[in-house]
């Protein structure tokens, strides 16, 4: 066996481990403490790049699903709008009724007409409700345009709202809402029971608008009165109207659908980005423990290493 003064191999081989094992330690010691496995590119650089855009896709996700809830929302009260709708349309066909009682005075009769003078205008005025500066109901198909929207009329005629359904942008993934033709489906022609926009022309004067912006109207703003119009004219109104709510209850259904979709799949992404960064505490613990035994292992024989050189004293005695 050799034994020399100026190099001490052991001890270099000692400091190396106990260098290694305290980096490890560290390591260990900055996943724990973080909770990530991943804690910067150079530990695994594909892992935090695929990791990276994973984390945008469920930020966007997130966004896009508050975004669905908000158009549900407007749906949800849209829905409020027509229901009233249904109510007061359902008032006028009882009034006809009462109003077509053999026995009622004329008197008794422009009592009648005096509520549903005002039902016309309460109706008009639950078109006009807005959600956070938003129109419920359209009257035209462009905000400023000077189109009107037509029950069941299509597409060119119709006031539409695209909503994002996917988190990628991809304009093809979209749920299409509408702003309800209220006005319109409330304006039927007696000759067809079909109807018709709002502020459309009619030389016959056969043409009925349940809904009125103001008792005191003329001409084509003129409120009608319930010796004008028959029960037909009022049923096929309210007829509408619940096609209408059908229409809104699809709407909801397909934000519903689009809504789960986009959260399977915010969640599917948030366990792919976990899988990649998070660190397993159990496994971490374990090679914590490892390593803190390896580095005082290391430090103590470091020590006895450095010790090693008195033997040379003692062969020089």
């Amino acid at each position: 066996m050799t034994f020399v003064i100026n190099t001490n191999s052991a001890a270099s081989q000692a400091r190396f481990n106990l260098g290694q094992n305290n980096n490890n330690l560290r390591k260990s010691m900055t996943r724990l403490s973080s909770g990530q496995k991943v804690v910067s590119p150079r530990d695994d650089a594909g892992g935090f790049a695929v990791a990276t855009k994973l984390e945008g896709n469920v930020n966007r996700s997130e966004k896009v699903l508050h975004n669905i809830a908000n158009a549900m929302s407007f749906l949800e009260v849209q829905d409020g709008i027509l229901e009233g709708a249904g109510a007061i349309i359902d008032r006028m066909s009882e009034l006809k009724s009462l109003y077509n009682d053999v026995i009622m005075s004329s008197a008794d009769k422009e009592n009648y007409d005096k509520e549903f003078r005002g039902l016309q205008v309460q109706l008009y005025n639950l078109s006009q409700v807005k959600y956070n500066g938003i129109s419920l109901c359209a009257r035209f198909t462009e905000k400023n345009g000077n189109t009107e929207t037509l029950f069941e009329g299509p597409a060119s005629q119709t006031n539409k709202l695209m909503v994002q359904l996917n988190a990628s942008g991809d304009e093809s993934i979209v749920a299409s809402i509408s702003k309800s033709s209220l006005l319109s489906a409330v304006t039927i022609h007696a000759g067809t029971l079909e109807a018709v926009a709002y502020n459309s022309a009619d030389p016959s004067n056969l043409k009925f608008r349940l809904a009125n912006a103001s008792i005191t109207g003329s001409g084509a703003e003129r409120v009608i009165t319930l010796g004008e119009i028959s029960v037909g004219v009022i049923a096929q109104a309210l007829e509408n109207v619940a096609t209408l709510r059908a229409e809104n209850g699809a709407g909801m259904s397909q934000l519903r659908n689009g809504y789960d979709n986009l959260l399977a799949q915010k969640t599917n992404m948030a366990q792919g980005f976990s899988r990649i960064m998070d660190v397993d505490i159990a496994s971490e613990s374990t090679r914590l423990a490892k390593y803190n035994v390896l580095t005082q292992s290391s430090a103590s024989m470091l020590a006895q290493a450095n010790t090693l050189s008195e033997v040379v004293l003692i062969l020089m005695r």
